[in-house]
């Protein structure tokens, strides 16, 4: 019968997402979903090794698969100014193997990659150098040839076929501001092997094909920012809104750095922010945690402990007025709109992440009915916890203008939006609507091996706890419509907005 009741309250909540409907009975819902959240936790549990690498492992049997996720404390936020983009290099360079993975002879391939990053240095010095062109020339052709040489002892994506003959998919790596994540899935009885190949990746990686990957890197930023009007306004727009700030910095890095960036920049900073305790792995699925903690001490207690680094200083830009940039490029209008606001950690941070749902979640938001049914806009969104959430970010507001209106006609109906939330309680209904989303999403997550090996590392990394993200539903749960009308009037502030205007300069 309660296996009857809980399928029923899903029910309900797939209904609501679907329709946008407050279901009926919600209190049952609730109350009746919970000892399945309840049941889900109780299936967690972590260890810490004693160099400081934190294991958290899910078990959930349903399928004989088990996904991984390797998440890394630390991202974009933590390169040094001049040096941005090493982090995203490391993430393009994740998977080239190691001294045994990725070459058919490592001793004979070393002294080719060393030499091609002796070449690289002396290729940088004589560009800056005068009536240098000949040899500069000639350096090149040398560079050319070593990195033919290089190539030729390397196996082209071998880890990548290895994961793929033992059964393995998903093999991917992502980086943010916050945090770089590797992740892929294995069959059950393959959870040993994922130790072998996880932990030898760490411990001995070779950062091959370098030079390749940064022309691929390069090319990626010139078609995501150089050559893209939208990305181009999103780098300065930061770079306004958070001066001086490491969420200011661009992500993929700045051109000039990505070209001035050499191995040993990569190595240096491998060495100094991949250490132990700033790696936190989630193991979820089809596994025996009584296994995998003696199996991860064998594989993963090699990594040499080290001392942490202190804290990042990450503190919201001093800004007591609006602030303003204009850009005029070749494109459709533009107008952006942020507004700073506390860290994930904030108590508030629910009643933020409700604003930025009221605001732009799906059809039935605000921002989608006063602006794109509205025809003043093709696409409206809100970006809550922007470019990350770790520290003090923006609340983004970005629209696309449609033909034939201006980005001030789009500027005043998200004014006339903000001062409805500011001034008006939200209807129960509209925030009942907005929760159904919000639980609806997380079961989502939680019948998802890869959606939990994500979230998990990722509350304990950011909030200290991962029993955090279940605690996350009951503070949605919590939030009132004077708690809305409250933080939207500390946010929607004068002082804490830097407007953006991209116009066509035709």
């Amino acid at each position: 019968m309660r296996y009857i009741q809980q399928v029923f309250c899903l029910l309900l909540l797939l209904i609501a997402l679907l329709t946008g409907a407050v279901p009926p009975s919600w209190a049952l819902v609730n109350s009746s979903i919970q000892p399945y959240i309840d049941r889900v936790e109780s299936r967690i549990s972590e260890f810490t090794l004693d160099n400081g690498m934190k294991f958290i492992v899910m078990e959930r049997h349903q399928a004989p698969i088990v996904s991984f996720m390797t998440y890394v404390n630390i991202g974009s936020a933590y390169e040094q100014p001049g040096k941005t983009g090493a982090a995203h290099f490391l993430e393009h360079l994740a998977f080239k193997g190691t001294t045994r993975i990725g070459t058919t002879d490592y001793r004979a391939e070393k002294p080719w990659l060393d030499r091609l990053d002796t070449l690289s240095a002396q290729i940088q010095s004589a560009q800056v150098q005068s009536g240098s062109q000949a040899n500069g020339s000639r350096l090149r052709q040398e560079f050319e040839q070593a990195k033919a040489k290089a190539s030729s002892y390397v196996k082209q994506n071998e880890f990548g076929r290895i994961v793929e003959q033992a059964g393995g998919v998903g093999l991917n790596a992502t980086t943010s501001a916050d945090a770089t994540r590797y992740f892929y899935s294995f069959p059950a009885n393959k959870l040993e092997f994922w130790m072998s190949l996880e932990s030898e990746r760490f411990l001995e990686p070779v950062f091959r094909e370098f030079y390749e990957e940064k022309n691929v890197i390069l090319e990626e930023r010139r078609m995501r920012t150089d050559n893209s009007p939208i990305g181009k306004m999103v780098e300065k727009f930061l770079e306004v809104a958070l001066p001086g700030n490491p969420y200011g910095r661009p992500v993929i890095g700045s051109e000039a750095d990505i070209r001035d960036l050499t191995r040993a920049d990569i190595q240096q900073f491998y060495q100094t922010h991949y250490m132990p305790s700033q790696i936190v792995v989630a193991i979820v699925g089809d596994v025996n945690p009584a296994e995998v903690e003696p199996m991860a001490r064998s594989y993963f207690d090699r990594f040499t402990p080290r001392s942490p680094l202190a804290d990042l200083q990450a503190a919201a830009p001093a800004q007591t007025a609006p602030q303003e940039i204009t850009l005029k490029l070749p494109t459709e209008p533009w107008y952006l709109e942020g507004y700073q606001r506390p860290a994930v950690t904030h108590p508030d941070h629910a009643v933020y992440e409700m604003i930025g749902g009221l605001l732009s979640g799906g059809r039935t938001s605000r921002l989608y009915q006063g602006l794109v049914e509205k025809e003043l806009a093709l696409t409206v969104e809100a970006a809550d916890g922007f470019p990350g959430d770790r520290y003090p970010n923006l609340m983004l507001l970005y629209a696309l203008t449609a033909p034939g209106h201006s980005v001030e006609e789009v500027a005043a109906a998200l004014e006339a939006e903000i001062t409805r939330l500011k001034t008006e309680p939200v209807a129960i209904e509209e925030l009942d609507r907005l929760k159904t989303q919000s639980r609806a999403g997380l079961l989502q997550t939680l019948a998802s091996n890869e959606g939990m090996a994500s979230l998990l590392p990722e509350y304990e990394a950011k909030t200290g706890d991962w029993h955090n993200l279940f605690e996350s539903l009951k503070a949605i749960e919590a939030v009132t419509t004077e708690d809305v009308q409250r933080v939207a009037n500390d946010l929607f502030q004068p002082k804490n907005l830097t407007v953006g205007k991209l116009l066509s300069d035709s």
